[in-house]
């Protein structure tokens, strides 16, 4: 566990520098990554005063992390042997933490609200040096019996895998993440991408290698962060838009990458937010911007890859039915990749997103896009947003891939050309009241998730679908106001 240096990292103190030139001529050189602390180092590191608080939280259905700051010492003596109790509505309320209402199965005030226990998985425990003197671990939530809870994505991408395994397989994943980047505070009468929030890039700047000095320092600031933690980027690149960026990971274990992600969220924001900046992970942050969360993803039997046949760019049979399975299946569950009102507009012709269930190889207007060559061949689903919760959207597509396996599926011809113009294709769904109506009428999302995560899933999205059609918007009174 690698100690925390005060000099280093900027974002250790609450009052942090702005992002400026001055910044980059401080950043720390790359050093290899150090590998996650097994709990006698963690006890090293508190008895030498190098760790005081352990941030243990658990991921909601939202994708964030929640849960409790720990004194170092108290997590050590307590919450390791024990565990911990936190409230059970952290996975069932609504995104703005407004509780599941009685009769919808969920922790509600009808149940009092009980506790459920938490469980830290201290093979995910690591230093933050983004925080502090500070670790964190994420945990497993259990109800009084013993069970898992319903909605604990974790879990629901674990029992995703356990139904890959019975076939023999296992799932590598790589996530890479678009988000953006504002100089600024967001308040709810914050201009975005105005004077209130301004990218921290021009727009065009897609591979660009002269990065604003600005955004240069954030890019290096959260590299080492990151790096420090032992979980180091692949690579960071400018995007299209203004002020937007992408981040890539290494290729690794399924529910690893996305633990790491949730981790690389909090790192990401934190370091903004201490520099006097915002980083958003929405799908459409603004119009005309979308940013995704595409997830590369093969498989392998007894450790050797089974994607392809050969060591070109043709698919295996396992892999030909993995595709079918994938086109067949998502639309039934883009609650889980596309989880609020915002996600689907995100979804336009003419953009980087897909609008229609086509697969092609190489080919970034599809929503299966086959990459890769040979033992590295893989399918790259791009139809999940920058605002999805990893777990559920890989446990989507684990279960797609599954389908076409148990129903020996076959996919139509790859599709050649733009994908947007593939009228004759299924169409994702084009509102998550649409996607809401799949996901409910769906046999396949029953028998893969069961009753209890479907309902579930279900609540939150039709939560967002009325809040949507309750609130009056700025765009609605822009419009209207002076002209109805």
């Amino acid at each position: 566990m690698p100690p925390l240096s005060r000099s280093r990292e900027g974002a250790e103190h609450p009052g942090g520098p702005t992002l400026s030139p001055a910044r980059t001529s401080m950043a720390v050189p790359p050093r290899p990554p150090a590998p996650t602390p097994p709990l006698e180092t963690l006890k090293k590191a508190v008895n030498d005063g190098t760790v005081e608080m352990v941030l243990c939280g658990i991921v909601d259905p939202h994708g964030r992390l929640a849960g409790k700051h720990y004194g170092a010492r108290h997590f050590l003596m307590d919450v390791v042997p024990h565990g911990a109790d936190m409230c059970s509505y952290l996975q069932s309320s609504s995104i703005d933490m407004t509780p599941a209402p009685a009769g919808s199965g969920l922790s509600s005030m009808q149940s009092g609200f009980p506790d459920f226990r938490v469980v830290p998985d201290l093979s995910t425990l690591r230093m933050v040096p983004w925080l502090p003197k500070a670790a964190l671990v994420l945990a497993d939530a259990f109800s009084d019996h013993g069970e898992p809870a319903a909605l604990d994505p974790r879990e629901i991408l674990r029992h995703q895998l356990g139904r890959l395994a019975a076939h023999g397989l296992r799932a590598h994943a790589g996530l890479e993440t678009e988000c953006v980047l504002y100089q600024g505070t967001y308040a709810p009468t914050a201009t975005v991408g105005g004077p209130d929030l301004t990218p921290l890039t021009p727009a065009g700047g897609d591979y660009a290698l002269h990065l604003p000095p600005a955004a240069t320092c954030y890019v290096d600031r959260l590299q080492h962060a990151l790096a420090h933690a032992g979980m180091p980027v692949e690579a960071i690149k400018g995007e299209a838009a203004a002020g937007q960026i992408e981040v890539t990971f290494p290729y690794g274990d399924a529910l690893e990458a996305c633990d790491q992600h949730v981790v690389f969220k909090h790192a990401a924001q934190t370091l903004a937010r201490t520099a006097g900046a915002e980083i958003t992970f929405m799908a459409a942050p603004q119009t005309g911007v979308g940013s995704g969360l595409h997830l590369h993803v093969s498989l392998t039997h007894k450790g050797a890859p089974v994607f392809a046949h050969g060591e070109g760019r043709v698919l295996s049979e396992t892999g030909v039915r993995a595709v079918a399975g994938l086109l067949d299946a998502l639309p039934e569950l883009a609650v889980l990749y596309a989880p609020n009102t915002n996600s689907y507009k995100r979804y336009l012709p003419g953009s980087f997103a897909p609008t229609r269930m086509t697969w092609g190889v190489d080919n970034r207007t599809c929503a299966v896009r086959v990459v890769g060559h040979g033992p590295t061949l893989r399918a790259e689903i791009r139809a999940p947003g920058a605002d999805a919760n990893p777990y559920l959207a890989l446990a989507a597509v684990i279960a797609g891939i599954v389908h076409g396996l148990e129903h020996d599926l076959a996919p139509p011809p790859r599709w050649m050309g733009d994908a947007h113009t593939a009228g004759d294709e299924r169409a994702l769904p084009a509102s998550l009241a649409d996607a809401l109506q799949l996901l409910q009428a769906s046999a396949l999302a029953q028998q893969a998730f069961g009753k209890d995560v479907v309902e579930g899933l279900a609540h939150l999205a039709g939560a967002e679908v009325e809040h949507q059609q309750r609130a009056v918007t700025d765009v609605e009174q822009t419009r209207w106001f002076t002209q109805a």
